[in-house]
């Protein structure tokens, strides 16, 4: 499985961006995918997950509320809506497949996307 994230950009807060990460393979349709986000000088964590089927999800406690992850399996792709951002919420973000159902940990997932940068701007 390989994997392309897309959607990042500069925005101010308060505002609504909507990240993507397509897949190469089918067997994209059968597994777990996760968004991580990784700031400056911090580790890379857990944002959302969802079932292979969609049916599940699971977000942080900072998101929760916000940002809402989708898959459309059909077109290879995961989806990351993210409402409300506020400063915080600027870090490169990763798409990971692979993981364990609603894994946390990005050490469950076994490929990753190259990263995209979202900037919330105060």
């Amino acid at each position: 499985v390989q994997l392309q994230a897309s959607g990042g950009g500069l925005v101010q807060a308060g505002g609504s961006l909507r990240l993507s990460c397509a897949a190469s393979g089918r067997a994209f349709r059968s597994v777990p995918m996760g968004w991580f986000r990784q700031a400056p000088g911090r580790e890379r964590d857990f944002v959302a997950a969802i079932s292979w089927s969609g049916g599940t999800t699971y977000y942080a406690d900072s998101v929760k509320g916000r940002f809402t992850i989708s898959r459309d399996n059909a077109k290879n792709t995961v989806y990351l809506q993210m409402n409300s951002l506020n400063a915080e919420d600027t870090a490169v973000y990763y798409c990971a497949a692979g993981g364990l159902n609603g894994s946390r940990r990005p050490h469950e997932y076994r490929y990753w996307g190259q990263g995209t940068l979202v900037t919330v701007s105060s």
